[in-house]
């Protein structure tokens, strides 16, 4: 299969390869230099880590069950 190099350096692997490696969106992979000078893509075996957003951070549930009205109460200052 062939695939062409863009500007940024980034190629597209073909379907079938991310199928059969179980490639997934974010998936990392490792390039391998053989002594031959051919070069392997892999899977990576380190688990992908997604940068976490500030708003992620804060995402969660509220473990103090308050009313509306208490709510309202909170934020208004009363």
């Amino acid at each position: 299969m062939t695939t062409t190099v863009t500007s940024k350096g980034q190629v597209t692997v073909p379907k079938s390869i991310r199928d059969y490696l179980g490639l997934k969106a974010g998936s990392a992979v490792t390039f391998e230099r053989r002594p031959d000078g051919e070069i392997v893509l892999r899977p990576s075996k380190r688990p992908t880590k997604r940068a976490t957003s500030a708003f992620a951070k804060l995402r969660g549930r509220a473990t103090i069950r308050l009313s509306t009205d208490e709510i309202m109460a909170l934020t208004r200052g009363a």
